[in-house]
């Protein structure tokens, strides 16, 4: 374990990039080797790493970094899928006034991080971002083609291609096209809230609680915290300037369905609002559709539902 404080200081960098890890640490390398090219200048944001176990000479690799980032590495020992607590581990060391959300295998284009920092400053109040994700397959079913088509060399060239081409959006294209990239006025934005690219400010994540800890297999803990986010008072949006790509790992989706679906009906219960009720139907209501049942049902706000409770029990 090395954890003893930054590998290279700076005096609060304005972002801190947190990444959790496990047993990835070739696409942990490419991940940290996007975030070495950004434009943005070294000494305006550092990098966590916080490896949930990692047994693959994880810790090692991110060494080899060391001259390139304002970097620190946490480890914690394997006891399960805890990615929850990972990010809780980055959230309470930040330095940063953003934190950006990224997850190991996701590839940054060279002007991601600026266009985190502008948006955030450029936001009247607080501000949740989506990064644009390309090449995120359910099920690995372009795995090979994405690989072939994807130059880890040369990150910003490839995006600009699939820009261009249409090549493998962001999964939530189609809802952003319906509700525009500033998608803050549907009933439901927190859904869109993907903890793979995404930032928000530090100070509110803290204040809302940080990530549940309880989610302890994989799914829904990002859209739990964008829930609470949005309750208190964030906007939310996506950045197609903060572009990156998901490069493809080993999966198994009807696994991970079946861990998503037990961790929404685990969000249903906790907050026991119709609309947070409907993830219990999942998969028979899609998540890019989800916030048109919403509107159709008439269902009353999260906000609403609660104080009329609070007015009336």
């Amino acid at each position: 374990m090395w954890q003893e404080g930054a590998i290279f200081v700076s005096s609060s960098p304005l972002c801190t990039v947190i990444v959790p890890t496990y047993n990835r640490k070739r696409l942990l390398e490419l991940t940290l080797d996007s975030l070495g090219r950004q434009n943005l200048p070294r000494d305006r944001f550092e990098v966590l790493v916080v490896d949930d176990g990692s047994s693959d000479g994880t810790a090692a690799m991110v060494r080899t970094f060391e001259n390139r980032l304002d970097l620190r590495y946490f480890f914690q020992a394997d006891k399960g899928y805890r990615v929850a607590l990972a990010r809780n581990v980055g959230i309470s060391h930040a330095r940063g006034e953003i934190c950006v959300f990224v997850d190991a295998g996701v590839l940054l284009h060279s002007e991601a991080m600026s266009a985190h920092v502008a948006s955030h400053e450029a936001a009247a109040g607080p501000l949740v971002l989506n990064g644009y994700v390309f090449c995120f397959n359910l099920n690995n079913e372009d795995a090979a083609l994405i690989r072939k088509f994807v130059d880890v060399d040369d990150v910003d060239t490839t995006i600009a291609s699939m820009a261009r081409t249409g090549a493998w959006p962001d999964l939530r294209e189609d809802f952003y096209s319906r509700y525009t990239d500033d998608f803050d006025h549907v009933p439901a934005p927190w859904l869109m809230h993907w903890g793979c690219h995404a930032s928000a400010r530090t100070e509110q994540v803290r204040a809302v609680g940080m990530c549940d800890e309880a989610f302890r297999q994989w799914g829904g803990e990002d859209i739990d915290l964008g829930y609470r986010l949005h309750r208190a008072g964030a906007r939310f949006a996506v950045s197609r300037a903060a572009s990156s790509i998901h490069y493809p790992h080993d999966k198994d989706h009807t696994d991970n369905a079946k861990s998503a679906h037990h961790n929404y009906r685990y969000i249903a219960r906790k907050y026991r609002t119709p609309i947070t009720q409907l993830l219990t139907e999942v998969p028979e209501i899609d998540f890019g559709t989800l916030n048109e049942v919403i509107q159709e049902r008439g269902l009353p706000s999260c906000a609403d539902h609660v104080s009329h409770g609070e007015a009336t029990g």
